[in-house]
């Protein structure tokens, strides 16, 4: 296993599981065999609404030996709905109590978007809170105290553009440690990466194999397949391997963490390996040259109509 170091000093292996869209009654299984293969980074998010059968997993893994607490590295997400200063530690210990956890090595502000108490994905614009009335420097002073309480390891952020880590570089005590966005040759988003590098904040891929079985409601009728791009086929061919592990090798070769979600113990085990798989830099200019800033997760499900939230202010871009 390949791992990167944050800026607290801990050390994350660059390869993880995610857990997105692994349901429930299927996930406990997935975990324990991932824990036997060898995974010991795992990705999840309280509104997965799949945390307490991962806990479960965890502790029976942990219980029966096959694992212990301090070879783990856990992640999980804040929700939008509790990103007021006095409702993030309740949300956290909500999470910690699902995984059945004392700590978290991880936990991310999962969205620059603030919605109100118990609201899962806003639908009216009185159902959010606008970023001036609950601040991202506000939701981080919160997560900064649970650093101080022993109750989070590192502290971080996903889907945050460089103007937003900006804003909480200025005025935060501690300094995000990852931000989590979706990356794959299709949006590199070099210029984003070069501003985590040069401040010291590791990038996690997510979606980097194009998030193919996302709600169909998030998915555009003409969306490329990432797998049958030609320079990618051709890679996999001469390679002798296939397009998901040239994908995954092309975001650990570019010095990311990446998180593919799988609950097939065979494709669970062929993504482990691509941690061994090393491109030449002829591959990796093939697969940057692929570059077209698509997003397969666009974010314009928070877009309601009056409110302060668009795809573009979310984006920065």
């Amino acid at each position: 296993m390949k791992y990167i170091t944050l800026a607290s000093g801990d050390s994350m292996p660059m390869l993880g599981l995610g857990t997105w869209k692994a349901e429930p009654g299927i996930v406990y299984d997935a975990i324990r065999k991932a824990i036997e293969l060898g995974y010991r980074h795992f990705d999840c998010a309280a509104i997965y609404g799949n945390e307490s059968e991962i806990g479960s997993a965890l502790k029976d893994a942990m219980t029966e030996g096959d694992v212990t607490r301090s070879e783990l590295f856990i992640t999980s997400k804040l929700w939008n709905d509790a990103h007021r200063e006095a409702d993030v530690e309740p949300a956290l210990m909500d999470t910690l109590s699902d995984l059945q956890l004392d700590y978290l090595d991880l936990y991310l502000i999962h969205w620059p978007v603030a919605v109100k108490p118990g609201i899962g994905i806003a639908q009216t614009p009185e159902e959010f809170f606008t970023l001036d009335e609950v601040p991202l420097s506000e939701t981080w002073r919160a997560m900064e105290a649970c650093v101080d309480k022993g109750l989070l390891r590192n502290i971080g952020v996903s889907n945050f553009s460089a103007a937003k880590l900006c804003d909480l570089l200025d005025h935060g005590r501690i300094q995000p440690a990852v931000n989590q966005i979706e990356a794959h040759p299709l949006l590199r988003q070099q210029t984003l990466k070069d501003f985590c590098d040069a401040n010291g904040i590791v990038i996690t891929a997510y979606s980097p194999l194009g998030s193919t079985d996302r709600p169909a409601a998030m998915k555009a009728a003409d969306e490329p397949s990432l797998f049958a791009l030609p320079a990618v086929e051709q890679i996999a061919a001469n390679r002798a391997c296939s397009p998901v592990e040239v994908l995954i090798s092309w975001a650990l070769n570019r010095g990311t963490a990446v998180i593919p979600k799988s609950v097939n113990p065979v494709h669970m085990a062929s993504n482990l390996a691509c941690t061994s798989l090393e491109l030449t830099q002829g591959e990796m200019q093939q697969l940057d040259s692929l570059d077209r800033h698509y997003r397969y997760v666009t974010a314009e499900f928070f877009a309601v109509e009056g409110s302060t939230y668009t795809a573009a202010s979310i984006w920065d871009e």
